[in-house]
């Protein structure tokens, strides 16, 4: 499949308009990366939200790394290619480009003080989890023997980062972690436990995370995650 496009809902945020004149059929951004992945589908479900039409590109950076290297030369995912062309590359420069697109009133992060830094510790965490979700599951499925040493550390690192957020989000009352509209730190994060539900069973239960499997639940119930979400396909040795 060479690419899908996506057009803007008539959801949660007004639709992006064109310049007079404009055509926004001629071009449009397009998102590089598979939505099993919890950064490139966290980058999606916030296009989608903002209401900005893109294309979708759903390339592996194992089978079609030589064709996303002349966009990013570290054949990572996400990347978003511009309608100019410009290439963004990592889900952190990628959605602060977006959060300046559509402004500070429809930016889903706080603008500044106290809540914006609790926000991107949140946001923090959740890609930091992903990292060694990531990490964990490459060790198993691409090394024949698996260093030891490197398994418990990732392990470690999962089971205390999900621990903080557990206790962190238990203490939040609301619908998301700010209030009762959804940010980048509640997608972070619902995306990355669907991750780690699929790809290491054995770390994640709903029974020791009761409120990151409620927060998760209530994400996945909205229309731009049901549509936007992949089953985990594991690279093969």
């Amino acid at each position: 499949m060479e690419g899908r496009a996506y057009a803007a809902p008539k959801g949660l945020w007004p639709r992006r308009r064109g310049k007079p004149g404009h055509d926004e059929r001629a071009k449009t951004m397009f998102l590089i990366g598979q939505y099993d992945s919890p950064f490139v589908r966290r980058v999606a479900i916030a296009l989608r939200l903002y209401g900005l039409a893109f294309e979708h590109r759903p390339w592996s950076t194992f089978g079609d790394a030589d064709r996303i290297a002349p966009y990013n030369p570290l054949r990572r995912v996400p990347t978003l290619v511009l309608d100019d062309g410009e290439a963004l590359i990592e889900s952190t420069i990628i959605l602060d480009y977006l959060d300046e697109l559509v402004g500070p009133e429809k930016a889903m992060l706080p603008r500044s003080g106290a809540d914006r830094r609790k926000h991107l510790r949140i946001c923090a965490f959740a890609s930091g989890l992903g990292d060694k979700t990531v990490s964990l599951l490459y060790e198993r499925v691409l090394r024949k023997e698996q260093l030891t040493l490197w398994v418990e550390r990732c392990q470690a690192q999962i089971g205390d980062v999900l621990k903080v957020l557990e206790a962190e989000r238990a203490r939040v009352a609301t619908p998301y972690w700010l209030g009762d509209r959804i940010g980048h730190a509640d997608i972070a994060v619902a995306c990355v436990v669907r991750f780690t539900r699929e790809a290491h069973p054995q770390l994640f239960d709903t029974v020791r995370y009761p409120a990151l499997s409620a927060h998760a639940e209530r994400c996945e119930a909205l229309a731009p995650f049901r549509e936007i979400v992949q089953p985990l396909a594991p690279p093969k040795g």
